[in-house]
């Protein structure tokens, strides 16, 4: 099994169409990639503009299948202008 966590901070404007982004990349990481077991995307009402991320893989090899994946590029592309930290 391969853990994974990302934390974001997002630029406030940006926040909902961000959220719809990593919302629809998570559920095609679920629908399309195989190994890849869970992925959760989850925010602290009390900071909106931080998203974090759990994703469970099989093993690396589906991680690094998840990069590879044009939805995650796609998504990668879109909401990198947006992102304050990551």
């Amino acid at each position: 099994m391969y853990i994974v966590t990302v934390a974001f901070e997002i630029k406030a404007e940006k926040l909902e169409a961000f959220r719809a982004q990593m919302v629809a990349n998570a559920r095609a990481s679920r629908d399309q990639e195989p190994g890849c077991l869970q992925f959760d995307v989850c925010a602290d009402p009390a900071k909106p503009e931080c998203i974090f991320l759990y994703e469970v893989y099989v093993d690396r090899a589906a991680f690094d299948a998840h990069l590879a994946a044009e939805h995650f590029k796609e998504f990668d592309r879109t909401v990198a202008p947006w992102i304050v930290a990551k």
